[in-house]
């Protein structure tokens, strides 16, 4: 398309027509001016494209439902996720469609929202990195993909009038972070505003959100969409920067596009900008247009097996009793062997051409015993399936339960209540354990569930909602073909009254506050000393890995400076697995609160037996960054960072020390009343007053050799780091120290970092 000749030809009313839908899933098409209408479909795990002669938009084409978000999560695998997005785009190409809805990446704050299988981890820095991924292996097929959703869409109830109130420095490290990675990192098409409001104004009109943050700070240049419904004042989003209203409004919000424009009330400068990015968007996907593409189904049926093996999280296993041996005499027991729970309900829901069960792939392994155990939609008899699945137990070496969470439980459109599992299952789980002590939990859920059973059962094996290949990537694991190498990406409590936002979820009618600011997950669980029932990046795997040799590449860098570091990990025991190494980062003495660390970095290893490899990361200086409100900018204060590396949050093998100074120049503003700790934190501060606080009587006994040792110069540190700078003079009898002569070193200070 000539976009600039079409822009110089449509009239206001054609313009305005274009900033909506023209149905559900398509945008308007102007034929005089050949501008086509493009489509666009749910997702983000697989096509719910609409069936073509339908007007029903819950009727869609079969697909392949890959494993959702949640459990892609636990992958730790860009590569893999580029795969998948690959696939989709595949799927796209083959269906005519220009834009594909997702990732999403909103952070799962709470394990109650409803949505929470679609979105990646309670971490901004994993869920990131996953997002950029999964839009780079879509988008490298040549279709769009619609980052969702911009911003803090972290619970369902009230989703579309609630206001998530959260101050600006949560805003930037924990809800917006993500984002930030995917737009710049992964570049997609377009980005869909989410339907709640941020401190009171909905992100469909959110000028600091959509123009101000997204594109002026991090460069975006794709199109703006709402979700569906979620436009409160059309003209408001155009002044914004919502360019493209989703679905149709059936030409009324176009009406008020065109009163405004006439009545001087909205700037017909602002609608072209919108105009133009809907009108890039079309052209981009004609231009890489390929509807010949095959899409072979069979082929990403087994894609979609091999990538959820690589996704299941192997909690526990006691006494090695995975993986199971052929020859003994198994019993599957629970329905969903049989039919498994492998998708999350609302907009995301595949029409699914096969699916495939625990109980039909069996077969490739071994035979088994099968037994009901329980309902999914109520109306058996539950005492006679128990019975039944008593028997069929007892008569095992092992029993494998699969259980979990029902379709109702969680879904798009509303939250749990609870963490807790039907008590039909818990009741069946704890009656095979007390007649088989070789039990193991196969769990089918989009989030973490409370698990009385934990301590009873020898294996827990965590699958999330794992697609329709689900039953052949579990006896992939469950027999051994593949080695568990998933991790936790989010922190499984003992009890919902553990989470951090317990008392501030869902909110008090249309508001609800973010009280536990940056501490979300485990950067809470960390700080309370709370022990989870399993932790953030907790995974076991059939062999065992050692970690050796952390080495950074310097012992001080400044602020604009990157620091490597290398660590060896080997494989020690008989069989190969995949490794997930995992770097967090920790400030020893923070100027703020600030968590006690917090994921920079992972990389995922395959290893042989008796094989080591090195493993490298790179931290720039945002690994070392806090948001500060003050500045309006990211900030690394002055002082020494602990890098932590190790097999989950809560197992650190290794630790090293760097001095970070900041490159980026803070201006300092220091006076008589700034306190000795923080200006001993600046290496300047440290230079000009050290020799002042080593001469400092703070009331030690100058006759002890322990504060005249080696040490005084900490110890007087300590004493005197919340004393103000003038109150020193009360703390020695030199003349020379005085309000003149500190003054004189405030400004040498200040004039050293401020150049």
């Amino acid at each position: 398309m000539n976009i600039d000749r079409i822009m110089e030809e449509l009239t206001l009313e054609e313009k305005a027509s274009l900033c909506s839908g023209l149905d559900f899933w398509h945008t308007k098409p102007v034929e005089r001016l050949d501008i086509p209408s493009v489509m666009v479909s749910d997702g983000p795990h697989g096509l719910r494209k609409n069936t073509e002669d339908s007007d029903n938009p819950n009727e869609s084409i079969k697909a392949v439902c890959f494993p959702t978000a949640s459990a892609l999560a636990s992958s730790f695998d860009r590569t893999l996720l580029e795969t998948m997005g690959k696939a989709i785009g595949e799927e796209c190409q083959h269906e005519r469609l220009a834009v594909v809805l997702g990732p999403g990446c909103n952070i799962k704050r709470s394990p109650l929202c409803g949505r929470n299988f679609e979105y990646f981890s309670e971490d901004p820095y994993l869920a990131g990195q996953l997002a950029a991924a999964h839009i780079k292996g879509v988008q490298s097929r040549g279709v769009g993909t619609s980052l969702k959703h911009f911003a803090c869409n972290n619970q369902e109830c009230r989703r579309m009038s609630v206001s998530a109130e959260v101050d600006e420095r949560t805003l930037r490290e924990i809800y917006l972070a993500p984002f930030e990675t995917a737009v710049k990192e992964g570049k997609p098409w377009t980005v869909m505003c989410s339907y709640n409001r941020i401190n009171g104004v909905y992100s469909s009109q959110n000028k600091r959100l959509l123009t101000d943050i997204l594109r002026d700070e991090w460069g975006f240049k794709g199109l703006v969409m709402s979700d569906w419904g979620a436009v409160d004042d059309r003209v408001e989003g155009i002044k914004a920067g919502l360019d493209l209203e989703m679905p149709t409004s059936y030409g009324k919000n176009d009406r008020l596009i065109v009163q405004a424009v006439e009545a001087g009330e909205l700037d017909e400068a602002e609608l072209d900008k919108c105009v133009r990015r809907i009108l890039e968007m079309a052209d981009r996907y004609l231009e890489n247009a390929e509807p010949e593409t095959v899409w072979d189904m069979d082929r990403h049926h087994q894609l979609a097996r091999k990538i959820e093996a690589e996704c299941i999280v192997l909690l526990k296993n006691e006494d090695n009793l995975l993986p199971l041996d052929s020859k003994k005499k198994i019993a599957f027991i629970g329905k969903f062997a049989e039919t498994p729970r492998y998708q999350g309900g609302g907009s995301s829901h595949i029409n699914s051409f096969r699916v495939t069960s625990a109980l039909e792939a069996v077969s490739e392994y071994a035979e088994v015993d099968y037994a009901e155990g329980y309902s999914i939609s109520g109306g058996a008899d539950e005492a006679k399936l128990l019975n039944e699945a008593v028997t069929c137990a007892e008569k095992a070496d092992i029993a494998v339960i699969f259980a979990g969470l029902p379709d109702e439980y969680e879904s798009e459109g509303y939250d749990r209540n609870h963490m807790r599992m039907p008590e039909s299952q818990l009741r069946l789980i704890d009656e095979i354990c007390r007649v088989n002590r070789n039990t193991v939990v196969v769990l089918h859920n989009g989030s973490p569930v409370e698990m009385p059973f934990a301590d009873k059962v020898k294996g827990v094996l965590e699958t999330y909602l794992g697609g329709q290949a689900v039953g052949g990537a579990v006896c992939d694991v469950l027999f051994g073909k593949a080695n568990p190498c998933g991790k936790l990406p989010e922190t499984f409590p003992v009890k919902l009254s553990d989470n951090p936002s317990y008392l501030n979820f869902p909110g008090e009618g249309d508001k609800v506050k973010y009280s536990e600011g940056v501490f979300v997950g485990y950067r809470y669980y960390d700080y309370k000393e709370i022990a989870p029932l399993f932790p953030f990046g907790h995974g076991l795997s059939y062999t065992t890995f050692e970690y050796s040799g952390l080495k950074l590449s310097h012992s001080e860098i400044s602020g604009d400076k990157t620091l490597t570091a290398e660590v060896t990990v080997k494989n020690t025991g008989s069989v190969s697995g995949k490794e997930i190494v995992q770097l967090y980062v920790s400030e020893k003495r923070p100027q703020v609160i600030r968590p006690v660390k917090e994921l920079k970095g992972f990389e995922k290893i395959l290893l042989k037996p008796g094989e080591e490899k090195k493993v490298l990361f790179r931290l720039d200086s945002r690994a070392f960054s806090y948001y500060c409100e003050e500045q309006n900018g990211w900030r690394a204060d002055y002082g020494e960072y602990e890098i932590m590396v190790g097999s989950s949050s809560g197992d650190i093998r290794l630790r090293e020390s760097v001095y970070v100074s900041s490159g980026e120049k803070v201006r300092a503003d220091f006076t008589l009343n700034s306190t000795f700790g923080d200006i001993m934190a600046a290496p300047e501060g440290r230079k000009i007053f050290s020799g002042l606080v080593a001469v400092a009587n703070v009331g030690a006994d100058e006759s002890d050799p322990a504060i005249m040792g080696e040490g005084s110069l900490q110890m007087a540190e300590s004493m005197l780091k919340d004393l103000p700078v003038r109150g020193i003079v009360s703390f020695t009898e030199n003349p020379d120290v005085n309000r003149e002569s500190l003054q004189l070193m405030i400004d040498r200070l200040n004039n050293e970092i401020n150049g």
